[in-house]
């Protein structure tokens, strides 16, 4: 079986400063990635996970190979382990700016320009009720990028479209800092986005 662990982050608790604050990226990294973590590896092991050794990706993406009875456990655990990590990849100290290359064109194509990609991201972020997510996908099918939304830890995985661009939107992703101010941590969060590694995933996925 798969044993899944916490990954090491390429920077600081208190580098995403001020948009970011340190005691929220520590209690969300160590406790809130962590219990996704264990919920993972605990439901692989009731479900006898070395029978479906590929990466969590793969199990989300084919959702009806899992017992029934699972499939909520692994879409939650799983989703909340993937979606973590890849959060963490999708920012950085020296974030924010504007994608270029292959990605800022699809940008332009499906969205206008940039600063119109952010607007309507930005209200789909703020637009999820409770607890979920806002992706930037690529959609296999139509070749193309998308803004969708997700409830709780459901990953665009599930929908067959791959995440590109993931925002957190769980009161623990902001509420030590922003309260219920939405709206400021999502404004802030543009200036931490890696571009460099967002724009690198979309170029290797759209060769």
């Amino acid at each position: 079986m798969v044993k899944y662990q916490i990954p090491r982050l390429s920077y600081g608790y208190d580098e995403l400063e001020p948009f970011i604050d340190a005691q929220t990226m520590e209690i969300h990294h160590q406790k809130h990635h962590q219990s996704y973590v264990d919920g993972l590896n605990n439901t692989l092991e009731e479900i006898s996970g070395s029978f479906h050794p590929q990466y969590i990706t793969s199990i989300l993406s084919d959702s009806q190979s899992i017992p029934e009875n699972f499939r909520n456990k692994i879409n939650f655990f799983g989703g909340g382990f993937e979606n973590h990590r890849l959060f963490w990849e999708i920012m950085n100290p020296q974030g924010g700016g504007n994608p270029g290359g292959k990605l800022a064109d699809s940008i332009d194509v499906y969205f206008d320009n940039f600063e119109n990609f952010k607007k309507l991201f930005s209200a789909a972020s703020l637009s999820i009720e409770g607890s979920g997510w806002c992706w930037l996908v690529f959609n296999q099918t139509f070749n193309r990028t998308e803004i969708i939304t997700t409830k709780n830890q459901d990953s665009p995985w599930t929908l067959n479209k791959i995440p590109l661009l993931g925002l957190d939107l769980w009161e623990h992703a902001y509420y030590l800092k922003y309260q219920n101010r939405r709206n400021e941590y999502v404004s802030s969060w543009w200036n931490v986005v890696n571009w460099d590694y967002v724009g690198n995933r979309f170029s290797e996925l759209s060769e």
